[in-house]
């Protein structure tokens, strides 16, 4: 199980995430996903799937020059992917290095864009000098893409032309999402949005495609496992960052550690997962490993692992305004 001094190591320069050749252990998200991650109750339809697939290009053939906003995500990975299919190197994946992502996710986009030939830039993003990130209100997420797009920008000057795009979905479009209001001020692309497509169909066309992301867990990104009001800062990310790393350990895939104060620490496991941590031996290795990195009280909700959990305690005006917004 790494400690914090290990996970402090593994936040490497952006160009060491390509040149030690690192190979990615896919098989922690394929293998035993299917009963985590699923393609809807309804079989898709197969024309219907490829007819939007052909818009989707479509449209980003038409934009002739894109950047791609690309975590390494499902939805992102299979839009640069498909930008790749459309405009070959005139279209350029675009991944923030920043306090926020964990290290094996960066390493993971960095592998994928080598294995499919996509061209990729690493940059660096600065959301944690902003005190309007740091602050962690609600619409934290409005600022961190805001800087991300802010930077993007920067890198477009140095590749005329370019459109920049992310990957938005049309599952997205009715969550409480504060980073769509960025997109629209930068005048991001949503191309995914624009050709249709959902969730469950970007998975089977990143399935279809090849893609090792197809059935990957959501990821969001660090920060939104701080409870909203508890100020974010490099130390509590890497705090989080290091519990998942020992929960991965343990043999958990889909799961989070919500950050509720420097005592105070909530675990959530996905329901198809929850029976193996429900066991004293367990019970006392997730306690344990949490504990010894600063936490004083490990919980575990009997929920289980749900998307978003911390907008839970939002007044639904919070949530309206900002949807209105957007």
């Amino acid at each position: 199980m790494p400690d914090a001094a290990a996970c402090a190591a593994m936040r490497a320069s952006p160009s060491r995430y390509r040149s030690q050749g690192f190979k990615p252990d896919w098989t922690r998200y394929n293998d035993g996903m299917a009963g985590l991650v699923t393609l809807g109750t309804h079989a898709l339809d197969s024309a219907a799937l490829e007819s939007k697939q052909e818009k989707l290009i479509g449209l980003l053939r038409g934009m002739g020059r894109v950047l791609v906003a690309y975590s390494g995500g499902t939805d992102s990975a299979y839009l640069a992917w498909a930008a790749k299919q459309a405009l070959g190197d005139n279209a350029v994946a675009v991944t923030a290095d920043s306090p926020s992502v964990p290290r094996s996710h960066m390493r993971d986009a960095a592998a994928l864009t080598h294995d499919f030939g996509i061209r990729h830039e690493i940059i660096q993003t600065l959301e944690f000098e902003n005190p309007e990130y740091a602050a962690n209100n609600p619409d934290r997420c409005f600022y961190c893409k805001d800087e991300l797009f802010r930077r993007m920008e920067e890198l477009a000057a140095r590749f005329p032309g370019q459109i920049i795009v992310y990957g938005v979905n049309t599952d997205d479009l009715g969550d409480y999402r504060p980073g769509q209001k960025a997109a629209k001020i930068h005048e991001v692309k949503a191309p995914l949005v624009e050709a249709g497509l959902s969730k469950a169909e970007i998975r089977e066309l990143s399935r279809l495609a090849g893609l090792p992301t197809w059935d990957r867990p959501a990821a969001a990104c660090l920060s939104s496992r701080i409870a909203y009001g508890t100020q974010v800062t490099v130390e509590n990310i890497l705090q989080v960052e290091t519990a998942e790393e020992a929960l991965k350990a343990l043999g958990f895939r889909q799961f989070r550690v919500r950050y509720h104060s420097g005592e105070v620490v909530r675990v959530e496991i996905a329901r198809e997962e929850l029976s193996k941590a429900l066991s004293i031996e367990m019970f006392d290795m997730i306690s344990s490993s949490l504990k010894s990195l600063g936490f004083k009280y490990v919980t575990l909700d009997m929920q289980g692992y749900r998307q978003g959990s911390m907008n839970e305690v939002l007044p639904e005006a919070d949530k309206a305004k900002v949807a209105h917004e957007v």
